[in-house]
């Protein structure tokens, strides 16, 4: 019988060597998320929740415990495997943007579905630039376009791929608050259009509320709400 979530994330703990010897960053995390879903993590800086959204996203590897999307442990399988895992699967959103310099706007969003082989790449990825506004910005680089624009972008790179999970890093840390508001009521527009699931890091109270569950991190461990 197949589990009714789409992740599970199963005793997580995450530790690290520094001068001092051994760090605990995250102790025994255990949550479940269904499809379409909306979660915000929060917490206070340096409380583990980047670095969880990490291992959510199999970048980063968990010092022991499990994440299971659809069932399949993302540590049981190589790089290589989570990897195409990603690129199915997930799509991201970072405070930086995480744009490719060298390419155009179009660019930046054909690529992942190029990656994937989508024969409809350049089709695609211009409806998908229309959608969130920026259909006259389509050749334009990056270092040409304001922070929201280039955010703009990144949640058209996102969610061109229709993907199961939706990762938000923070997505308005380097926005000013108008920019960032916008910005965050076309991500939760985009996000319903899709049925995504969205796990949404954010120090904003504004924007976890909005949110259907907040988990709140606290000195690396899940606080009991």
């Amino acid at each position: 019988m197949s589990s009714p979530h789409l992740i599970e994330v199963d005793n997580v703990s995450k530790r690290v060597q520094d001068a001092t010897g051994e760090l605990t960053i995250l102790h025994d995390i255990s949550f479940t998320l269904r499809a379409q879903e909306s979660v915000a993590i929060v917490g206070a800086s340096g409380s583990g929740k980047s670095t969880l959204l990490g291992i959510l996203a199999g970048l980063d590897v968990p010092s022991s415990g499990a994440v299971r999307l659809r069932g399949q442990d993302l540590f049981q399988l190589d790089e290589d495997a989570r990897a195409a895992v990603r690129g199915v699967e997930l799509g991201f959103v970072f405070q930086s943007f995480q744009l490719l310099p060298n390419l155009t706007a179009l660019e930046n969003v054909m690529l992942p579905l190029e990656l994937r082989g989508e024969r409809e790449a350049k089709a695609l990825a211009t409806a998908m630039l229309g959608r969130v506004g920026l259909a006259g910005r389509l050749g334009h680089y990056p270092r040409v376009l304001s922070g929201g624009e280039q955010q703009r972008v990144a949640l058209a790179r996102a969610f061109v791929l229709r993907p199961a999970l939706l990762l938000a890093d923070e997505p308005t840390g380097s926005l000013d608050f108008a920019t960032g508001a916008q910005v965050m009521e076309l991500m939760f527009e985009l996000n319903r259009e899709a049925g995504t699931t969205l796990v949404l890091v954010t120090h904003d109270n504004a924007i976890a509320a909005r949110c259907e569950r907040q988990l709140r991190i606290e000195a690396g461990a899940l606080a009991q709400s």
